[in-house]
């Protein structure tokens, strides 16, 4: 009998089956060991004191009488030596170790990586991955979840708990508002659910797929731990969560030296009016696609416009049809600035140069 015990644990496999704040694991992940070597959860790196745990537990006779998969009791070990817990106990698996089982088990994750291969390359091509090398994008792709959702399917609600994260792979999902109206669109290679992972808030809007569409989606839990395992990608969430509260700070009405955006994010017209209506003396540079242009305001009143060769009005309505590139503003003006004539007045210069962005997109 202790013969067969020994055997067990040789080739057993345990399993999570609670955890609180754990910085790794989850709840029905599986630990492996197999002729005395251990394996952890693919793309999870393997925690010390976890390891020393499990070890200790397969390692002693009591306990191997008390997980004999022969009927006898169930017994829990915990890991709790950082700032989390897990408990984990014996999983019974019938002839783990076999070679047809090994085959099966190796055909499956086969599977499931070629599913995943598929969209590597639209993976590969999205700004978040861009630092990551080939191996560890690799890595990463093993913890995401494929996930299906038919035509008009809500897949996130207001209100409810931040989850996941969310990359749609294939369709097209809706920014459902309050009273059911449109906000905006989002299609293949767009992330969703990521601010209110990073925030801990409530999920602000509803989503909803627009058609048959595909998710791959990456839980909470993995979600930090990619972040602690590849740092580099803090900076582009930090980057993202301040881009995204200084667009609502704009929304909102104000505006302060140093804010930076984007005209995807907040088109010129809506900007220049911030400027006005909040009678701002500064100036906005902007890098766009063709070139970068300089528009000053003094007490919100348009004082000077540089674009492209053009100057004053032309520049301005030349400025008025973009909804690409990036902006800072400044609060301030040198001396002879201050002194610039207003070059007319503002809610004019704005109807006619949309009265002309209109006419060349006639």
């Amino acid at each position: 009998m202790a013969q067969k015990n020994n055997n067990v644990y040789r080739n057993a496999i345990f399993v999570v089956t609670e955890e609180r704040s754990c910085p790794i694991y989850n709840v029905g992940e599986e630990f492996k060991v197999e002729n005395n070597a251990l394996t952890v959860p693919e793309g999870k790196a393997a925690c010390l004191l976890m390891v020393q745990e499990l070890m200790k537990a397969v390692s002693e006779k009591k306990s191997l009488k008390q997980f004999s998969p022969y009927g006898a009791q169930k017994v829990k070990f915990e890991c709790g030596g950082c700032v989390g817990l897990i408990r984990f106990e014996f999983k019974k698996e019938k002839e783990f170790a076999t070679l047809q089982m090994k085959l099966l088990a190796a055909a499956e994750q086969r599977a499931r990586m070629r599913h995943l291969d598929k969209f590597y390359g639209l993976l590969r091509q999205l700004e978040i991955f861009e630092p990551l090398d080939d191996n560890s994008l690799r890595d990463l792709s093993g913890q995401l979840q494929i996930k299906h959702y038919e035509a008009n399917k809500v897949i996130l609600k207001k209100g409810d708990p931040g989850t996941s994260l969310y990359i749609i792979l294939e369709g097209k999902v809706a920014v459902i508002g309050d009273e059911g109206q449109t906000l905006s669109e989002m299609t293949v290679g767009d992330i969703f659910g990521e601010m209110s992972l990073l925030s801990g808030e409530p999920v602000t809007t509803s989503i909803h797929s627009r058609e048959k569409t595909r998710l791959a989606s990456l839980s909470s839990k993995d979600f930090k731990h990619t972040l602690n395992r590849f740092p580099i990608l803090q900076v582009f969430f930090y980057r993202m969560l301040v881009e995204r509260a200084q667009a609502n700070t704009m929304r909102a009405g104000t505006i302060s030296s140093g804010m930076t955006g984007r005209l995807s994010e907040i088109n010129a017209v809506e900007l220049f009016q911030l400027i006005n209506t909040s009678q701002k003396t500064g100036k906005i540079q902007l890098v766009l696609d063709d070139g970068k242009a300089e528009v000053a305001f003094n007490e919100g009143e348009l004082v000077k416009t540089l674009y492209k060769g053009l100057a004053g009005k032309d520049a301005f309505f030349a400025l008025l049809a973009k909804n690409e590139g990036s902006f800072t503003y400044t609060s301030g003006l040198a001396e002879d600035e201050k002194d610039l004539p207003v070059i007319g007045g503002f809610m004019g210069l704005i109807m006619e140069g949309m009265r002309r962005v209109d006419e060349q997109s006639s």
